[in-house]
């Protein structure tokens, strides 16, 4: 957390605001080619002649810009089906853009985009093989990272089933570890190159959760302070709530809300006038 801190306060300005709006455009870009060309995925179409990540095109013949076109690949050929995942790619990405910072989700996005560069170019040098890998797995991961910071919000599965996003995150991991390993047990070239890809973008995932998540939280000791914190407020709740700065109390105005604050030392309480005004007490 601490790089990639230093790493913002120094590079931050470069960084490209809505990212994923951009990232849509070229999925809309790369669906409208297909729509074009039916022969897209089938070897013969325009995106495979030109804009595939084909390592053979880009070391022997210097199509470098396959490097950058590859991601214009859309998730789907089916209009339906590509508008529900591009608008879910939008809302994920403007939702980590806005948490993580621009900055930050343009070196989680692009450091995907890099690892799975990095995989096709081994998978050449390894099998002598070009295998055309996409973004999808990475926007897979995105979904996984959203989980991470709104594990409880809802999502209506088939429209109709509310389901916590945390149970879906489970589920997809779940999903992609099954893959990987029918994947390897396929014995296949192509198999392994596409199990290659998962763990790629599962390693991405991996490692800015390392980076960024706060994990202090979950420490013994941190535990046992919030712990007792709830239970000294459970304490105070039960013999009524007193405002320290003014004070007002729970029974004498039933329809002010009380709160205590976790970021003075000891249990204080306030009343909701003075909850976000008062000096903390250190």
């Amino acid at each position: 957390m601490k790089l990639l801190d230093k790493l913002e306060r120094k590079y931050g300005k470069y960084a490209i605001k809505n990212l994923m709006l951009y990232i849509i455009i070229l999925y809309v870009i790369g669906f409208m080619i297909a729509m074009y060309d039916s022969a897209i995925y089938n070897g013969n179409g325009i995106y495979h002649t030109y804009f595939s990540l084909n390592m053979e095109m880009i070391l022997k013949h210097g199509q470098v810009w396959r490097l950058f076109t590859f991601i214009i690949q859309p998730p789907s050929t089916s209009p339906i089906f590509v508008f529900f995942t591009l608008y879910l790619y939008y809302i994920l990405g403007i939702n980590l853009e806005r948490v993580w910072g621009a900055f930050k989700f343009n070196v989680y996005f692009f450091m995907g985009i890099i690892f799975q560069i990095l995989a096709a170019f081994i998978l050449y040098l390894a099998t002598g093989y070009s295998f055309e890998l996409s973004t999808y797995y990475l926007n897979m991961s995105l979904f996984l990272a959203f989980a991470m910071i709104y594990p409880n919000m809802e999502l209506l599965l088939f429209f109709f089933i509310p389901i916590k996003i945390k149970y879906l995150a489970l589920i997809d991991v779940a999903y992609l570890l099954f893959e990987i390993v029918i994947c390897f047990l396929n014995g296949t070239i192509y198999g392994r190159a596409m199990a290659v890809s998962i763990i790629v973008s599962l390693l991405n995932f991996i490692i800015f959760t390392l980076f960024t998540y706060n994990f202090k939280k979950f420490s013994p000791s941190e535990v046992k302070r919030k712990n007792k914190f709830k239970s000294q407020v459970k304490k105070k709740v039960k013999s009524g709530s007193k405002c320290e700065i003014c004070g007002r109390t729970s029974e004498e105005y039933p329809d002010l809300a009380f709160r205590y604050c976790s970021k003075c030392k000891g249990t204080h309480c306030y009343c909701e006038d003075h909850i976000f005004t008062h000096v903390h007490i250190e």
